[in-house]
């Protein structure tokens, strides 16, 4: 007769010979060899020169919390294996996207060793990178960007050319003559002058944009691009308001600064987090400037508007605004400390003031703004 405990080592032994490398970490990690590990394993874990190479921040705490479902405190092997296989925790391993961002768009993290020489306490350190997942797809972008694709192929085959003046240009474009149409503060992101104008947003909303969805989902980018997109439009309504405006730029610095604002929050959670920060403004700060250098040199061609259609510097800098808060309020956060909740509530308090300013300016004043064209028909002719 075979005793319970033979019937455990079995099932132990079997699980090995199928899983050998699972196997082989966790006896790693048992120091005490007793086929269990105890919470203080599971911290050594973490703080292990290998650890890099074998199981995530992330699945350490949800080994704790979640495979061990009998609540004692210790995570045997079976559960660990269970934790393992199961379909949200390998999204975590050989994912090939995940490892395209982490050696592109984030950079790896130090030795362990070398981060303890300088005498950093690693506890939390990469954190964020170990969120990236597939899991749901990060495809949010990818759909904007080919609704803004289908909408610029459209004027082109019902005009013959790459046009401001095509049906859906006409239809969608900020046109601060017909500021009633209030459709036009948002859907003037799905009108682009040319094909670089089109190829240039794409190219960073999508870059930018995906990695974003991977730790924060694709609801909280959506949302943020969005809001870059309208304070883009909201507010060179009151700088400039004799300008139209075409392009998903106010979007596309949002999703730049909302870089900025996980960095912020996030900030020891973080792999590089300076040099990350410093890229971004970089890159925004250049940008800002080429557009502010061609919007006060360039000479406006686009007579078939008869009206001003210049560079929308305001709209790159009103949406990089809205990233920046709107991303503090929305991003996730990874760990809450105290000067970050002073952060949050001044981000809401300073985005809602800003946007309800520019909402009033624009329904309270309206002899600042262009005529509208109907107001321009002189004895039944316009």
């Amino acid at each position: 007769m075979t005793s319970s405990g033979d019937m455990n080592n079995r099932t132990s032994i079997n699980m090995g010979q199928l899983y050998p490398h699972w196997q082989m970490v966790f006896n790693k990690y048992d120091e005490d060899a007793d086929g269990r590990l105890s919470l203080a394993e599971m911290k050594k874990v973490v703080k292990s020169d290998h650890f890099d190479h074998d199981i995530p921040n992330r699945c350490v705490r949800r080994l704790i919390q979640k495979a061990d479902q009998n609540k004692d405190g210790f995570v045997e092997y079976d559960e660990f294996l269970k934790m393992i296989q199961d379909p949200e925790v390998r999204t975590m391993f050989g994912q090939g996207l995940n490892t395209f961002v982490r050696k592109t768009i984030v950079p790896r993290r130090p030795p362990p060793s070398v981060v303890r020489g300088l005498a950093v306490d690693t506890t939390d350190y990469g954190e964020y990178e170990d969120e990236y997942t597939c899991n749901p797809p990060a495809v949010c972008m990818i759909i904007v960007s080919f609704l803004e694709i289908v909408a610029f192929l459209y004027d082109v085959i019902v005009t013959g050319k790459s046009t401001v003046s095509g049906p859906a240009a006409k239809l969608f474009i900020y046109n601060p003559r017909e500021r009633d149409e209030a459709w036009r503060y948002l859907t003037y992101m799905f009108v682009h002058v040319g094909v670089f104008h089109l190829a240039v947003n794409l190219m960073v909303q999508i870059m930018l944009g995906i990695p974003l969805e991977m730790v924060h989902r694709w609801w909280r980018v959506l949302l943020i691009y969005l809001a870059g997109v309208v304070a883009g439009s909201l507010g060179t309504s009151v700088s400039d308001p004799n300008v139209y405006l075409a392009g998903a730029s106010g979007g596309v610095y949002a999703i730049m600064t909302a870089h900025i604002a996980t960095i912020i929050m996030n900030f020891q959670e973080m792999q590089f987090a300076v040099y990350q920060l410093l890229v971004f403004l970089l890159l925004i700060i250049s940008d800002v400037g080429t557009a502010i250098y061609n919007r006060l040199h360039e000479v406006d061609d686009r007579a078939s508007l008869h009206f001003n259609f210049h560079v929308g510097y305001v709209a790159h800098l009103a949406g990089a605004v809205a990233g920046l808060l709107v991303g503090i309020q929305v991003l996730r956060n990874l760990e809450v400390r105290s000067w970050e909740r002073v952060i949050w509530w001044a981000s809401i308090i300073l985005y809602f003031g800003l946007m309800i300013t520019a909402i009033v300016w624009n329904v309270a004043f309206p002899d600042y703004f262009p005529r509208p064209y109907s107001e321009l028909c002189i004895g039944g002719s316009c």
